[in-house]
């Protein structure tokens, strides 16, 4: 007796749906996008409940005739592709066919549309459809999707709290707004509006719709192209560094897209210039061909493969890069009427704070009657003027020390303003720089050491050391093996040695730091990289330290060194050296300016 049976289209559509729709913000992304392949050029999302009672997307699109309203939510029904070839060269966000027909077998769907004509009317609960009627005929789509998971529980208990729902829808809209600033979007949540976009085209006041102005200054403008890959978009200055991923928006040919090798890329390109476990706001748009990517890999469509990688990962870390070496990066403490850098997290307060909008929203979204509640002075302010960050010869200005504030902070000043140097972390830079240009031109020249170093590993780091002594005698290190699993270690390279370090312990765990490095390497291991950070890690023992006084003159060849520096703003591991307060700072402070 066969035990193999097909299962029905409904059940199909339930499993189907557990790729598809994992949460609220799933739903919105393929209704989202659906309007966006439907060329519409304004779209609203409108939620209950952060959702999860409904979500309902309105937009003017091209919208759908009589038997497409129907055949819409059959699984893999789509207009977007037709044959296999068409799988290598997918020019709209959607093309599986399976969205809807899973969304519509986990919750209850109305679907309102028309193409110009008589306008279709569907119900659809569970799967199944309860009516189709006639309906109005303005074009484009009206779709609501109420109770999501109503017909599954164990789905619905596993959503996480209304405010981190709508956490992550916000995050996606934001993300849709930045890959389609032509699309005017409306975001709502129980009658509140959370984000609302001109769409004219403008990807600076985007930027400054959902990061604040006080960021959107700070942004730079970058550009790049080779023969297969253009990159556009703009990204932040080191001062303004988040404490996860999300901030770093990859945009692939309309398509808000996930690679962790670029997103690494991106991040390497700041590297020494703000803390590694930090990340900048960055919003790039790639363009290429479609032929060279691969989006047919995960049901979300959001995981993506590059052909030639590497070109556009070079392409991203060099326009970046280069960007940032060129601007003058103290940064200025605004201290009366400042903003906060970061806004507080939609997750703690599930609302967005609208600050300083310059938009039109004199036109509500397909005459929709509902009225909002809107601050008409924000409405009629004039069109945002921006920061222009002029590149400048000296990166330094001439600046004179006057004291020391705790034997760790000297305080200077010139025609401008006050300055603040951080003592460690500018004698850190200096070192760094010193200690990694005698690394990038060693010479191989070794010291020997007066008592031989004896160190001894476990199996499994010994095994790993021998395969990668090369790594340590090609930087002038003399070692031996010295019994089992033991290594004495001769004569180290010049480089490691210092004046600052007093006693042989010093050294001694300098260098077994650099042989851990060594063991704990990555697969694919960056001799660059692995120097950049022996480099950091020995500037760091070499430094000043904190509450430490120093003379004026001491303080002078500081400064000195630190201006002949490729980057004077930052330690190795990207804390600010030096910070600046305007005049007119310090006027306010004290009531001076009259202000």
């Amino acid at each position: 007796m066969a035990i193999i049976k097909q299962l029905d289209e409904i059940l199909s559509n339930k499993i189907a749906a557990g790729e598809v729709v994992e949460r609220c913000s799933s739903v919105v992304k393929e209704l989202v996008e659906n309007s966006i392949d439907a060329l519409s050029t304004e779209i609203r999302v409108e939620l209950l409940e952060s959702g999860v009672k409904e979500i309902k997307v309105i937009d003017n699109g091209k919208g759908m005739d009589y038997d497409d309203a129907i055949m819409c939510f059959s699984r893999h029904a789509t207009s977007k592709i037709i044959d296999e070839d068409d799988l290598y060269h997918i020019n709209t966000l959607g093309f599986r066919g399976e969205a809807l027909a899973s969304i519509a077998s986990v919750s209850k769907v109305e679907l309102i549309t028309s193409s110009g004509g008589v306008g279709t009317t569907v119900n659809i609960a569970g799967g199944k459809i309860d009516s189709v009627t006639k309906s109005d005929g303005r074009v484009g789509t009206i779709i609501s999707v109420k109770d999501l998971f109503y017909n599954t529980p164990a789905r619905l208990k596993h959503l996480k709290s209304l405010y981190t729902e709508l956490a992550n829808i916000t995050d996606y809209i934001n993300k849709l707004a930045l890959s389609r600033p032509d699309i005017r979007f409306t975001l709502i949540n129980d009658g509140k509006l959370l984000l609302q976009t001109d769409g004219k085209n403008n990807l600076l006041k985007v930027i400054n719709s959902i990061y604040g102005l006080s960021i959107t200054k700070k942004m730079v403008e970058v550009s790049g192209k080779t023969e297969d890959y253009e990159v556009e978009g703009y990204i932040s200055l080191p001062e303004i560094h988040r404490s996860n991923r999300n901030s770093i928006v990859t945009i692939v040919n309309g398509r808000i897209v996930r690679n962790a090798e670029l997103n690494r890329y991106i991040n390497e390109a700041y590297h020494s210039y703000k803390p590694d476990n930090r990340y900048p706001v960055v919003v790039l748009n790639i363009k290429v061909d479609t032929s060279l990517v691969d989006v047919n890999i995960h049901p979300t469509k959001m995981d993506i493969k590059f052909s030639k990688q590497e070109v556009l990962n070079d392409l991203v870390f060099n326009i970046i890069k280069e960007k940032i070496s060129t601007k003058t990066l103290i940064p200025h403490i605004d201290l009366v009427g400042s903003v906060k850098e970061e806004k507080k997290e939609i997750i703690e307060e599930p609302k967005k704070i609208i600050e300083e909008l310059k938009l039109d929203f004199d036109t509500p979204i397909m005459d929709y009657e509902e009225k909002l509640t809107i601050n008409e002075d924000l409405i009629n302010e004039p069109d945002l003027e921006y920061e222009v960050h002029e590149d400048v010869e000296n990166k330094l200005p001439i600046i004179y020390p006057i004291g020391q504030v705790h034997g760790t902070y000297i305080i200077c000043q010139n025609e401008l303003g006050m300055y603040i140097i951080d003592q460690h972390a500018a004698k850190e830079r200096i070192n760094y720089e010193k200690v990694k240009n005698r690394i990038s031109n060693r010479e191989n020249d070794s010291i020997d050491l007066l008592i031989p170093i004896t160190l001894e590993f476990s199996n499994n780091e010994y095994i790993i050391l021998k395969e990668n002594i090369n790594i340590l005698t090609d930087m002038g290190f003399i070692i031996d093996e010295f019994g089992i699993n033991s290594i004495i270690i001769k004569a180290h390279p010049i480089w490691l040695q210092s004046s600052t370090w007093v006693h042989k312990g010093d050294l001694e765990e300098m260098i077994k730091e650099l042989i851990d490095m060594v063991i704990k390497r990555e697969k694919n291991f960056d001799l660059n990289r692995f120097y950049d950070h022996i480099s950091a890690t020995v500037a760091c023992k070499m430094s000043i330290k904190a509450n430490t006084a120093v003379t004026i003159e001491e303080m002078q060849s500081l400064i000195d060194e630190l201006r002949q520096c490729k980057n004077p703003y930052n330690c190795p591991h990207g804390r600010p050296a030096i910070v600046y307060y305007t005049t007119l700072d310090l006027e306010k402070m004290f009531k001076r300016s009259g202000f």
